[in-house]
């Protein structure tokens, strides 16, 4: 029970690390392959944790909070789903099928800290402006962030995995089935999704020829996705790095033929004087 115990608390200080961006700024520790790797490595299988962390990273490639849309809480479900993955020796399907539904349910919780709990912080932190005291302000976004963020769910992920898969499953139980079907489906789909919401953001008409070519090698040529990737660096190296380089030779030798043309001019003033 102690080491139950021990271990809860481990994985709710990784919960809460991967929810410190309040005061750490976007460092990215709350992606699920940070989040995974660490939880593997606090249960002794650091190799299933980046396994699981690559697959959800797949799943929320595109979740990030843009404006007041906010993702599923991508950091219970990553520290959970992999834990219980871990725990009962289960493949990376289990991680994915119980990491997803824990990640929008917590999602309810972080929705419902920020509208009971984070409002006061900031109210009072606007107080402190207007009094012109940064050191209080600043002081009401570290408690708001701990308070409001960090420690709900330290709690939900310690507690949750103090009470086992079991408890989990229990509360998961409660849903109905036609939606936990969905949810299984929503599975398979995620990561497709996820490379959408991403390339949504990044593709235009500068740079949809190398998306085509990139699906096309990847298709029909059979090229790995490491092979498709070291293509991708040599095309970004060929496009800028060389180009920069040559346009830095060509600006070096126009210099040197500017100085030669100079030093010309000022021997035929010589001459003339």
């Amino acid at each position: 029970m102690g080491s139950l115990i021990f271990t809860s608390i481990i994985l709710a200080l990784i919960a809460m690390l991967g929810n410190g961006e309040y005061f750490l700024g976007s460092s990215m520790l709350s992606r699920p392959l940070v989040m995974c790797t660490l939880t593997g490595l606090a249960l002794g299988n650091v190799r299933q944790g980046i396994i699981i962390g690559a697959s959800l990273e797949l799943a929320f490639v595109g979740s990030f909070s843009i404006g007041a849309s906010i993702p599923p809480e991508i950091i219970s479900g990553s520290v959970l789903g992999t834990a219980f993955a871990i725990g009962q020796h289960n493949s990376t399907a289990v991680a994915l099928t119980l990491g997803i539904p824990i990640a929008s349910l917590v999602l309810i919780v972080k929705n419902l800290c920020f509208i009971f709990i984070l409002p006061y912080f900031v109210h009072k932190a606007d107080a402190y402006a207007a009094q012109g005291d940064g050191k209080k302000m600043g002081r009401m976004n570290l408690l708001g962030g701990f308070l409001a963020v960090n420690l709900p769910i330290g709690l939900v992920v310690g507690l949750s995995y103090l009470f086992g898969s079991s408890a989990v499953k229990a509360l998961l139980a409660v849903i109905p089935a036609f939606i936990i079907k969905g949810l299984q489906v929503a599975t398979g789909l995620l990561p497709a999704f996820g490379f959408a919401m991403l390339m949504k953001i990044m593709i235009n008409k500068n740079n949809a020829t190398f998306f085509i070519l990139g699906f096309a090698i990847a298709v029909y040529m059979k090229v790995p996705v490491t092979g498709v990737a070291i293509l991708g660096a040599c095309l970004a190296l060929i496009l800028t790095g060389y180009s920069s380089f040559h346009g830095k030779k060509v600006v070096t030798q126009t210099s040197n033929d500017d100085n030669a043309a100079a030093k010309e001019d000022i021997d035929y003033e010589d001459e003339e004087f």
